[in-house]
């Protein structure tokens, strides 16, 4: 009887205090785990649309410099845009001046220019004109910022070169989310698709 009646016996509160105990701490730790998989996999997808977001600007330079031409070599530091006409070569530049593809030579208010500056808050970025530089738009998010060595380069632009023109772009700096500082560096180069015929 004796027998019986132990085995009919229940757990004790210690053995049960005992099991939520380690429960929870189980718990605990799954869902330390997971919120931790959680914030690194946010953390990776804003970093991944920043990086898209400056792929997308060098896809933006080089798509329309490579349908562009005229290319102007605008001197590094200068935000001076009122004298673009002549194609110039230059190696650095700080910006890149060049008639759109339905652009009119002779009006210099419809170029479209590419230039480093640091209007941005907080440090150097990319800007786009499509106005000869009159209006710019920045193109690079404030998480990016250009160091400003990076540059572009024009060679072959001007009419005694006898190449096709071409121009190179640099960019470098780093990448500040959440105050951790990624750098990174790209550059392209680009051909005028159109050959050159004295345009």
């Amino acid at each position: 009887m004796k027998f019986l009646k132990r085995k009919k016996s229940g757990y004790t509160i210690i053995e049960t205090m005992i099991a939520v105990s380690l429960f929870i701490i189980i718990v605990m730790v799954g869902m330390g785990a997971l919120l931790n998989a959680n914030l690194l996999h946010k953390k990776s997808q804003n970093m991944r649309s920043i990086i898209d977001n400056l792929s997308f600007v060098l896809e933006d330079i080089s798509r329309n410099l490579r349908t562009g031409y005229n290319y102007h070599c605008i001197s590094p530091n200068s935000s001076d845009f009122s004298n673009l006409g002549a194609p110039r070569n230059g190696d650095p530049c700080g910006g890149i001046a060049f008639e759109y593809q339905n652009g009119n030579v002779g009006n210099l208010n419809d170029q479209w220019v590419y230039f480093i500056s640091n209007n941005k808050s907080g440090g150097f970025g990319v800007f786009k004109s499509i106005d000869g530089g009159s209006n710019s738009v920045q193109l690079t998010p404030d998480e990016i910022d250009i160091d400003p060595v990076s540059f572009f380069s024009v060679f072959g632009a001007e009419a005694d070169d006898g190449g096709q023109p071409r121009a190179s772009v640099k960019l470098s700096g780093k990448i500040i989310y959440n105050n951790v500082e990624t750098p990174f560096s790209l550059r392209t180069s680009v051909s005028q698709r159109a050959l050159d015929l004295g345009i």
